[in-house]
Order: C-alpha cells, then sequence, then structure tokens
C-alpha cells in the first residue's frame, strides 16, 4: 500500500474515470477515490450517451484513446442518428444504454489500467503550500498542491489533483417541501471541500438540476404508447474496428402529456421549490423540468415525453423530460392521466439536487486553477451539465496533469479543432450563469468539426500523446489511406452519358449532354455513392476488392460533396487563428491601459486572457477594445 502519487482523482463520474485512465495510460502513478466503487460513471439520469453535439464529443473522446465511445458500443441497446434530414455538421450518434452494464464496465476498464489504484472514501479538504512571488507565475497569493485529506483521516500525498466532485459538494435534494442531503438519490454527500477551496480564494455558486420519476414497466401498458425504434443499420461510437454496432435493439416510446395533466401539476406549484423560494441555485434552461416548461409555456396544452428502458433486464424506464421536484403526490397523480400510465407505479419520485460549483473562469484552458498551482477542475464542479461534457473535460485535465509533470507542453484544443475546444474555451473565457450544455450553434466552425472525421482530426494527436493503442493508430491510417484512394479513383473516373442518364433520370436530375468525371456528377443532389455502385460496376468492384467500409463510403461522400463549405470555413478558422497567436502576459495591468473601456478592463484583469484570441470572446470586451490591445502590442 501506498500514500504517495503523482496524481489523484477525486471522483468517480464519468470526469473522474476518463481522467484517471489518461493519466495512469500516460504514466503517471494515479489513484482514483470514489465514495462508491460500485457506481463508476453512474448514469444519474437518464440512460443514454450523445444526442446533439453531444454525439461529436463523445466520438472526439474516442479519437483521443478515452474510454466513453468504447463502453457506449458495448453496453448499447439502441442506436440513433440524429439529424439524418439536414446537413452533415448537423447529424449527432445517440445511444441508449444498459445503465448497469455501462458502470460494470467502466469498473472493469479501471482496475485493469496498469498504474491506477483505487480507494474508496470521501475527500474533505486538499493539502497546500504557499507559494513565494519568486516562483509563482501570477500573484502572492499562490498556492501549490501537495495532496488530499480523507473524512477517515487518510492523508493521500500528490504532485496534481484533479477534483471531478460532480453535484455531491454540498448537495441537497428537494422533493416538494422535504428535502434531504444526498449527490444523488441514495448517495451521501460531500461536506469541507467548498469550504477549504473558498478559504483559499476561491468563488462559488450554487446550481441546480432534477431528474424524473423512475417508472416500473410492469405497470405501463405499452400498446397504448408510440414505438419510437433505432436505426435499421446502427452505426457505433467507436473508431476502433473490435468495437461493434448494437444488435437486438430495445425500442423507446413516446407520450404526451394533457391540458389535465398540466392541471394536475399546477396544484403542486404552492409546495414546489423551484417556486416557493426554496432552491436559490440556478437551474439548465434547455433541460428544463415540466414545471417550468409549465411556467414558461404556459398556453401549450401537451409536451413531448419519452420512455426510455434503462437495460435489457430491468423493468426500470427513465421518463424523459417530465424531471419534477414536485410532491410525491402530485406526480402520481398527473403521471395516472398520462395515456399508458393509469396504472403507474415508480420506483422512486423525481426531484431537483442543488450543489457547489467554482465559475469556471478561474481556471486555464488546460483546466488548471489559476490559484493552486497542479489542481484542476473537471466536470459539474465547472458548472457543466451532461456525461459527454464532463467526460470530455476529465480527460482534458487527466491528459494535461500528466503532461505538466513531465515538462512538456499543455495540450488545448482550439475551437477549430475540435468541440472539445469550443466547450473549454467557453468555460473559462465566457464563465457560466446557468448549467452549460453543448450545441452545434456554440460552434462557429461546425463544417469542420462533424462526427465523422473525428479520427481524422485527433487521432494524430493522440498518436503524438502517446494515448492511441496500435489498434487505434492502425484503423487510423486505413481510414486515411482508404478515404483518399476512393477519392482519388472518383476523381479520375470518366463517365460516359449512356452509362450514367438513365439513373440521373431516375432521381429527377438532368441527364448529361456528354461525359463527366464521376467527382463532378457526385456533386448533384440526390447522387450517392451506394446508388452509383448499383450503376457502376468498376466503382462498385473497387469498393469491394478494397474492403472499403459504409465509414470510409460516407466520410468520401461528405469531402467531395461539402467541399466548398469546408474551405470556406478553414479560411475563416484559419484566419481567426492569427489572433491566437498573439500571446498576453498573465500579469499585464489592463487598468493602465485607459483607452480600453471600464467593462473591459475588469473583464481582462479577473480572466487574465492567455491571447488576444481569447480577450476577444469575453462578453463585454467590444472590437474596439481589441483594436487597442492590438495597436498597443505593435500588431
Amino acid at each position: 500500500m501506498t500514500y504517495e502519487y503523482d496524481i489523484i482523482v477525486v471522483g468517480g463520474g464519468h470526469a473522474g474515470c476518463e481522467a484517471a485512465a489518461a493519466a495512469a495510460k500516460l504514466g503517471a502513478q494515479t489513484l482514483l477515490i470514489t465514495m462508491d466503487m460500485g457506481k463508476f460513471a453512474n448514469m444519474s439520469c437518464n440512460p443514454a450517451v450523445g444526442g446533439v453535439a453531444k454525439g461529436q464529443i463523445v466520438r472526439e473522446i474516442d479519437a483521443l484513446g478515452g474510454h466513453m465511445g468504447i463502453i457506449t458500443d458495448r453496453t448499447a441497446i439502441q442506436f440513433r442518428m440524429l439529424n439524418r434530414s439536414k446537413g452533415s455538421a448537423m447529424w449527432s450518434p445517440r445511444a441508449q444504454c444498459d445503465k448497469a452494464r455501462f458502470s460494470e464496465s467502466w469498473r472493469q476498464v479501471l482496475e485493469n489500467t496498469e498504474n491506477l489504484r483505487i480507494w474508496q472514501d470521501t475527500v474533505d479538504r486538499l493539502t497546500v503550500e504557499k507559494r513565494t512571488d519568486s516562483d509563482s507565475e501570477l500573484s502572492e497569493n499562490q498556492y501549490i498542491i501537495t495532496g488530499v485529506h480523507t473524512i477517515i483521516g487518510v492523508l493521500f500525498k500528490a504532485r496534481a489533483v484533479i477534483l471531478t466532485n460532480g453535484t455531491f459538494l454540498n448537495g441537497l435534494m428537494h422533493t416538494g417541501r422535504a428535502s434531504a442531503p444526498g449527490g444523488r438519490a441514495g448517495d451521501g454527500v460531500s461536506y469541507g471541500l467548498t469550504e477549504y477551496l473558498c478559504s483559499l480564494g476561491f468563488e462559488a455558486g450554487r446550481m441546480k438540476t432534477g431528474t424524473p420519476a423512475r417508472i416500473d414497466g410492469r405497470s405501463v401498458d405499452f400498446t397504448a404508447l408510440e414505438p419510437q425504434y433505432g436505426d435499421e443499420k446502427p452505426a457505433k461510437f467507436s473508431f476502433l474496428p473490435f468495437s461493434k454496432s448494437v444488435i437486438n435493439q430495445i425500442p423507446c416510446y413516446l407520450v404526451h402529456t394533457t391540458a389535465e395533466v398540466h392541471d394536475i401539476l399546477r396544484e403542486g406549484f404552492a409546495d414546489s421549490p423551484l417556486f416557493n423560494g426554496t432552491i436559490q441555485g440556478i437551474g439548465p434552461r434547455y433541460c428544463p423540468s415540466i414545471e417550468d416548461k409549465l411556467r414558461t409555456f404556459a398556453d401549450k396544452d401537451s409536451h413531448q415525453l419519452f420512455l426510455e428502458p434503462e437495460g435489457r433486464e430491468t423493468n426500470e424506464y427513465y421518463l424523459n423530460g417530465f424531471s419534477s421536484s414536485l410532491p410525491l403526490d402530485v406526480q402520481i397523480k398527473a403521471l395516472s392521466k398520462v395515456r399508458g400510465f393509469e396504472k403507474v407505479h415508480i420506483y422512486r419520485p423525481g426531484y431537483a439536487i442543488e450543489y457547489d460549483y467554482f465559475p469556471p473562469t478561474q481556471l486555464k484552458h488546460t483546466l488548471e486553477t489559476k490559484r493552486v498551482d497542479n489542481l484542476y477542475f473537471a466536470g459539474q464542479i465547472n458548472g457543466t451539465t451532461g456525461y459527454e461534457e464532463a467526460a470530455a473535460q476529465g480527460l482534458m485535465a487527466g491528459i494535461n496533469a500528466s503532461l505538466k509533470l513531465q515538462d512538456k507542453a499543455p495540450f488545448v484544443l482550439a475551437r477549430d479543432e475540435a468541440y472539445i475546444g469550443v466547450l473549454i474555451d467557453d468555460l473559462v473565457t465566457k464563465g457560466v450563469d446557468e448549467p452549460y450544455r453543448m450545441f452545434t450553434s456554440r460552434a462557429e466552425y461546425r463544417i469542420l468539426l462533424r462526427q465523422d472525421n473525428a479520427d481524422l482530426r485527433l487521432t494524430p494527436k493522440a498518436i503524438e500523446l502517446g494515448l492511441a493503442s496500435s489498434e487505434r493508430r492502425e484503423a487510423f491510417e486505413r481510414k486515411n489511406r482508404l478515404t483518399q484512394h476512393l477519392i482519388d479513383f472518383i476523381r479520375q473516373r470518366s463517365v460516359g452519358k449512356e452509362e450514367i442518364n438513365g439513373y440521373l433520370q431516375s432521381i429527377g436530375t438532368n441527364p448529361l449532354e456528354q461525359g463527366r468525371k464521376l467527382y463532378d456528377i457526385l456533386l448533384r443532389n440526390g447522387v450517392s455513392i451506394e446508388r452509383l455502385t448499383t450503376v457502376l460496376s468498376d466503382l462498385n468492384s473497387f469498393i469491394h476488392e478494397n474492403d472499403i467500409d459504409e465509414e470510409i463510403v460516407e466520410e468520401v461522400e461528405i469531402q467531395i460533396k461539402y467541399r466548398g463549405y469546408i474551405e470556406r470555413e478553414r479560411f475563416i478558422a484559419e484566419k481567426m487563428r492569427r489572433l491566437e497567436n498573439i500571446r498576453l502576459r498573465p500579469d499585464f495591468d489592463y487598468n493602465a491601459l485607459t483607452s480600453l473601456t471600464i467593462e473591459a478592463r475588469q473583464k481582462l484583469s479577473r480572466i487574465k486572457p492567455q491571447t488576444i484570441g481569447q480577450a476577444s470572446r469575453i462578453p463585454g470586451v467590444s472590437p474596439a477594445d481589441i483594436n487597442v490591445l492590438l495597436i498597443f502590442f505593435g500588431r
């Protein structure tokens, strides 16, 4: 037994698991401390991974050598590619998972990861040393982390610590007028850590999230519900060849509330902790409770709900869209008026939970805190919501903590390189005023940041870091090679009008007047490589002889059809990147630059941006302020 480690990760949720696995894989002697070893990466809310923008993040995590995509594929019970009717930049993979197997699979990974040890306990404070002016980069109030202390009195020493405490910091759960301490139903709460961090000078706040009642499937009349099936040809999340698509998919079900259901819910508003002042934390705008929906959309008589299975071998169902902290009797009475739920029985009611978070403007882009050296925050402690956002932060924190201990350059993804880059830059530059959730609209370069090309964008970085296995490297090189091989064939293949006109007329597009390159034909609306293989036998033979799978065919088609958009977006991104190359000193005195507006001086002094590009994204810093900085620095 050892009590000294390179890196300690506090918290065994999605952020903590990715952080610990990445740190250990990069050679750091790592300890993961969790309150419950039976709930690694527990799906506290809905039993699903991915969705709009979130699915892109999971594919990026996988491309970088993380585990979320692999474990999702291993435990999936349904898969859907969302937004197929829209452009490829909007396509977003989503999978329902077997909740129990997901957590078990993560435990299997962690217990078999070299350099990683696990300890079940609760951390109540950190141990730090004060730094002097000579070795402090930012100010005289800096500290350096030295370890953690637990509630049973164990002191672990570490060179770096990553906090991924989720909703457990002073967590308080609410159902009606009843409140109970806890990080989630059935779990305890973490006391002491917030207060200790605040004593070091950190700013803390309160946020709120919630979850719906869990339904006993035996009490549901499924014949009254509308089934929602997975894709006929399900894809998968991981780019690794051994990761397989889900088979024997289980349906979800679509249900609707009614005006009668809404009237019953309103009866409980007086006892709702959301409306009677009990809850002070800020809730998620984009995942509101059912009572929030009734207030915000008072004119609507119906809301859409999804009944989602929590596993293959359980009767427990999650009612997506019905998060609530209303009294228990009101929840049951309202649910019984939903079609198919007339005899409903629940395993537990919905509840709201308040918890502490730390505004992420107190972090660097590496997720290291500005106040304490070698201390990192990842996940809901930074004011985010969602498994995917948490896992991405954990992965990046684990990577950067390991790199710093090895005196290597930090690993930071730009906004045009990954949704993960957008996520972290938004957090540390703009901060949060509500739980942060990723959307495609947050990314200005979303044509570049598609789910299909996450490996082409990021796996080379994983190889350079040492996070990519030999299998991942081979799969990446094969996809890269065959993608270009197929593009070259399509560029070179000339097509005569007699070969193709019948097909073109069958899909309602103009026939050729003379022969054209296959590349030009593919640019037409409605023309696809899959359909062309039924017309051009040599194209079909080329694909099969080279063992080119559907994923590569899809990648080639996207690259060809969207080439103009992709090149334009890349040009804009490269132009903006020039601002990222102009670095700002962390000790620069913005208050002395009186040409800046007062608001700009205040916010620049507080956030201490690392580059002009980051400064330009701070709310309240105008283009005129950026021009002042450019002139001052002679640019």
